[in-house]
């Protein structure tokens, strides 16, 4: 064989080599896109079922919260309120008072009023009228309005106000009232009339969930003295006190809380008052008086 003949064999042999080098070099870069695409198509079939597992453990988790609730009222039920007060007090205020008149009520454990009329007459000398009115309205805690200490103190705040506005009241002051309860506050005003002039104090008083209010007022009718404002506003705030003592003890909480003082929580059910007890009571004086204050704008809860 002459060498030309072995260099041309020697050429095909390495052609062919080359060939098949680069036949294996494009079969592997064919297969990475394979490759690529299918750990693609991988990576999004997990990344699906992921967001579904996710979406069904937030709706399990969902499904699973609990329901609304809301702090206990303190106080389930109020005093007797023509009880509410010691006979000595009420000898003091109402000296010529029989016994109380218990305003209506269809819950007196939500609601409860008493009033009280006492007429001292001296004949042509005068007389001397008094009149005292308590009332009670208890809220219970509501998942929809909030806790029961939120809506009394709601509703005290509205009465105070409302006792501040009564039409034809004169001089018209306001004063905190400490010691007694967890917020409490006098009103105080004249309010002149045919018969006379009507020394008028208002106190009203929260404790827990439950309001107090207490009006007290007297006047010198034909021809007597008008009483002092100072001294039937200092009887007012010690019976306003005796009142909250008598709703804490009612509840097993002994002397009540006292400026904000905690105290234990008991058991309530959901629903709140729709109208106050002072809605309720009557303010006309007993027989025999010859005149009565007019009335405070009816408070509504």
């Amino acid at each position: 064989m002459s060498e030309g003949t072995m260099q041309r064999r020697a050429q095909r042999v390495e052609r062919d080599q080359r060939a098949k080098r680069l036949s294996r070099v494009l079969v592997c870069a064919a297969a990475v896109p394979v490759m690529l695409v299918a750990a693609g198509c991988s990576s999004d079939s997990g990344s699906g079922d992921s967001t579904d597992k996710a979406e069904a453990a937030a709706s399990a988790s969902a499904s699973a919260s609990p329901s609304p609730t809301v702090k206990a009222a303190a106080y389930d039920k109020l005093p007797e309120a023509c009880k509410a007060l010691p006979k000595k007090t009420l000898k003091d205020l109402v000296p010529e008072s029989k016994s109380g008149k218990e305003g209506k009520s269809d819950d007196i454990s939500t609601r409860a009023s008493c009033s009280w009329n006492s007429l001292d007459n001296n004949g042509v000398k005068g007389s001397q009228f008094r009149w005292l009115n308590v009332s009670m309205l208890r809220f219970e805690s509501d998942v929809t309005l909030g806790p029961g200490d939120k809506l009394a103190q709601e509703y005290f705040e509205k009465q105070v106000q409302e006792a501040q506005a009564v039409e034809g009241a004169k001089s018209v002051k306001t004063e905190p009232v400490t010691g007694t309860g967890d917020r409490a506050t006098a009103v105080h005003y004249d309010l002149k009339k045919k018969e006379g002039t009507f020394k008028q104090q208002t106190v009203v008083a929260r404790v827990e969930n439950v309001v107090v209010t207490l009006d007290y007022n007297g006047a010198g009718l034909a021809g007597d003295k008008t009483p002092d404002g100072g001294d039937l506003l200092k009887d007012a705030k010690k019976a306003v006190k005796e009142a909250v003592e008598a709703v804490s003890a009612a509840n097993g909480k002994g002397g009540g809380t006292v400026d904000g003082a905690p105290s234990q929580p008991s058991k309530s059910s959901s629903k709140s008052p729709s109208k106050p007890a002072s809605e309720e009571a009557s303010d006309e004086p007993s027989k025999g008086a010859s005149a009565s204050p007019s009335k405070k704008p009816a408070a509504k809860s």
